[in-house]
């Protein structure tokens, strides 16, 4: 049989802690890619012990065993896309992005988790501005959240205009493109804002849906944007997919109680069969 001719999987990677409570990190991810049909791999940056409430303690993952998971699946399965989540460190960065370099990873979506729901920075100034150089650039979108933009811009962020200020910001600093969620701005209505060095912003507005249940919503947002692009969609298409996705998740969700804190979404609302890319060669 001549492999070569063979179809294949739409193959997305997350590279990205583990959650133990399962609602968030890569757990969150290949609950994502699985259920839009994609085959899910992963790589882990961390362990973390946590569930609904909290995170009780974090492992890091030395940067060679990082490396190594990211080459061994992609030599010997390949992948079409890549979702990047928390790099806690400057090496483990610097190993993230000597790996797009080597393997030319394509398709990388960059959640830049930086700031914990309760408002605490998950990493230090030096290791932001690694992040900045080295993942901005890379990126085919970065994810950030009001908090995590407001960081990286120096301000508070209170307004849509303050939202397009920022984006251009993020822009200016190498992003080659810039997904602005919004979600933690006052108001019944939730307002995500695209951008991309040409062309004009995208707004994307929606009703903002009743629940406690959010654990895990930014993962799983830029792992269904990875996957959607890995499917062939471009770029803005693959963010309003994703969105209406998380939103069916979260309306899904919204009734169910899974531990005493912030549950997760229901990922697995409406599963569809994986899908068979055409043919390799």
């Amino acid at each position: 049989m001549n492999i070569e001719r063979l179809h294949h999987y739409p193959r997305v990677l997350s590279i990205a802690g583990s959650d133990s409570g399962g609602g968030a990190g890569i757990q969150a991810d290949i609950k994502t890619f699985s259920a839009l049909g994609c085959f899910g791999m992963t790589a882990i940056t961390a362990l973390t012990a946590q569930n609904t409430c909290g995170v009780r303690a974090i492992l890091g993952v030395p940067p060679e065993m990082l490396r190594d998971q990211i080459d061994a699946v992609i030599e010997d399965m390949g992948v079409d896309a890549v979702k990047i989540g928390m790099l806690h460190a400057p090496d483990i960065v610097h190993t993230v992005a000597q790996a797009i370099d080597r393997h030319r990873l394509p398709n990388v979506v960059f959640d830049p988790v930086m700031v914990a729901t309760s408002g605490a920075k998950l990493i230090d100034d030096p290791a932001i501005a690694v992040l900045v150089a080295e993942m901005f650039p890379r990126a085919a979108l970065i994810t950030p959240n009001l908090d995590e933009a407001a960081l990286l811009v120096g301000r508070p962020l209170t307004s849509a205009q303050d939202m397009a200020l920022a984006a251009a910001a993020l822009l200016a600093r190498g992003a080659r493109a810039v997904l602005l969620k919004g979600g933690h701005l006052a108001g019944d209505t939730v307002m995500d804002l695209l951008l991309l060095p040409h062309g004009e912003p995208l707004w994307m507005q929606a009703p903002r849906i009743d629940t406690a249940n959010t654990h895990g919503t930014g993962c799983t947002l830029s792992s269904a944007i990875a996957a959607h692009l890995a499917l062939g969609a471009g770029l803005p298409e693959a963010v309003q997919k994703a969105r209406e996705f998380v939103r069916q998740a979260l309306q899904a969700g919204a009734s169910v109680k899974t531990g005493q804190g912030s549950g997760p979404l229901n990922h697995g609302f409406a599963p569809v069969p994986m899908h068979v890319s055409r043919a390799l060669g």
